[in-house]
């Protein structure tokens, strides 16, 4: 009895609640269907097991399943790696390099980040999955990736033995005109014939399994692409995410610097082609989902990039405009606005404009 309750601890236990979500509930169900139909089918309807070949075939199917099922598991229970509660580190002069986590009362170690679904700083946090509700990182990261590309190929060989099987039974029973095609099905046929007939429900059932097999294998085939280029570049998805956001910025601020001022001369209404600014610039409106701008004479604005005829930018706003807005940007006609003295001076162009030749 001591034993035994030393094996069920109340934080196993506690564990076991991660299979109460919808992630989990539905990557399991697609497993056991997917690997219950193709064992039943190989064993009744496809391959039979006093052959070699049905018997290296049931085996294969069972090794699938069980390594599947090892490293989904290892990656759900083990976990990512949690930061200890209160973490400093050894050298105190060393936590001006790190930053500090107000929630977990702990110093960061490097790489990680703090997962808000899980409340606790991870080490070498990737992201947090909903398929195995828990977070990948620095030690379930091995096990998660094995299963993005163990899944696929175990699907790929239950979705054989479902086609085959379709086929092999349905030629037997139904004149497509099949019987022309010469194709060697003496490894599949029976004699004699199984006991349980391949009936309605049992091709429903199977056809049923072979769309689940087909679409995990092209959703997690994507992931274990996806992890892979992550993996080779010696990054994880957070990092990545960070670099094209700084790389966003970046981008913004250049724009900010290549900005041109301009002076609204003309009043516009905002229309998407006006009639009242010229032909041409009634029949080269941006085909864009971008919105306009309405323009009042005496205003001023910031355009970042422009057309022949229009430009795109920002309204410079006053301290007296309503609050709660911090920004309005769109296109407006070109006609409608000259550059300010001090801009025309430095004669830059807003980005992707075109020069008149």
């Amino acid at each position: 009895m001591g034993t035994f309750c030393s094996v069920i601890k109340f934080e196993n236990l506690q564990e076991l609640k991660r299979l109460c979500h919808w992630g989990p509930i539905i990557a399991l169900g697609v497993i056991a269907i997917c690997s219950t139909m193709a064992m039943i089918d190989s064993v009744l309807w496809y391959w039979p097991l006093h052959t070699t070949g049905g018997s290296v075939n049931f085996i294969m199917l069972i090794n699938w399943t069980v390594m599947i099922l090892y490293n989904y598991f290892n990656a759900m229970f083990v976990g990512p790696g949690f930061v200890p509660l209160g973490w400093k580190p050894e050298i105190s002069q060393d936590t001006m390099y790190l930053q500090y986590c107000k929630v977990c009362q702990a110093y960061k170690a490097p790489r990680s980040h703090h997962c808000r679904k899980c409340n606790r700083c991870v080490m070498k946090m990737d992201h947090h999955c909903p398929w195995i509700n828990n977070c990948c990182g620095y030690q379930n990261h091995a096990s998660f990736t094995l299963f993005l590309l163990l899944a696929p190929l175990g699907c790929i060989h239950a979705a054989f033995i479902f086609v085959m099987t379709m086929y092999t039974q349905l030629y037997h029973r139904l004149s497509f005109g099949w019987n022309t095609v010469k194709i060697d099905m003496s490894a599949a046929r029976r004699d004699p014939l199984p006991i349980v007939p391949f009936g309605l429900a049992a091709f429903a059932t199977t056809l049923f399994a072979l769309g689940l097999a087909l679409g995990t294998t092209i959703a997690v085939g994507m992931l274990f692409f996806i992890q892979m280029k992550i993996i080779l570049r010696n990054k994880t998805s957070i990092e990545s995410w960070i670099e094209e956001k700084i790389e966003q910025l970046k981008q913004k601020a250049d724009k900010r610097v290549r900005s041109v001022r301009y002076k609204v001369i003309e009043d516009y209404s905002g229309a998407c082609c006006p009639l009242n600014k010229g032909i041409k610039t009634f029949f080269t409106s941006p085909c864009t989902e971008e919105p306009r701008i309405q323009l009042q004479k005496g205003e001023f604005i910031l355009a970042t990039r422009g057309l022949r005829y229009w430009l795109y930018g920002d309204k410079i706003l006053d301290d007296s405009f309503i609050e709660g807005v911090s920004r309005i940007r769109g296109w407006f006609p070109r006609k409608c606005v000259e550059k300010c003295p001090c801009d025309a001076e430095t004669d830059q162009a807003p980005e992707g404009e075109k020069k008149n030749r």
